[in-house]
């Protein structure tokens, strides 16, 4: 046995206004389930790395889950800005967790959001100092 292409998926409450956030982050919609011509999951992808999006309503009916607000795990983004980044997701609809501040003997700055459904997102980038 293999295991291979590993991906996270999040169970939203609105499958377009999540799809439009991380397209905001620069994913691209690669795949899309439909149930009755309806679409209840979204696969997108950013440099290779795939996320999955799908409706907590057809986990319910179709896999008999429960999905809540999940604050166990985050999604991190590496980005060259860290303040301008989280910034324009504050502006694309994010909720702000954490001011963008120097950690680690300031060799990164961090800041953290979260997406329109409560998953956090870290965003960091090295120091200009550190670089």
């Amino acid at each position: 046995m293999k295991f291979y292409s590993p991906q996270i998926n999040l169970y939203v409450e609105c499958l377009e206004v999540s799809r439009e956030f991380y397209e905001k982050l620069g994913f691209e919609v690669n795949f899309t389930a439909e149930i009755a011509g309806q679409a209840v999951h979204h696969e997108l992808i950013l440099d290779g790395w795939n996320l999955g999006i799908a409706t907590k309503e057809s986990a319910r009916e179709v896999h008999g889950l429960s999905p809540g607000k999940n604050s166990g795990c985050e999604i991190v983004f590496w980005t060259d800005d860290t303040d301008a980044a989280v910034q324009y997701l504050v502006e694309h609809g994010a909720t702000m967790l954490s001011e963008p501040h120097d950690f680690l003997d300031d060799e990164l700055r961090v800041g953290w959001v979260q997406d329109p459904d409560g998953n956090p997102i870290q965003i960091v980038s090295r120091t200009k100092n550190k670089r």
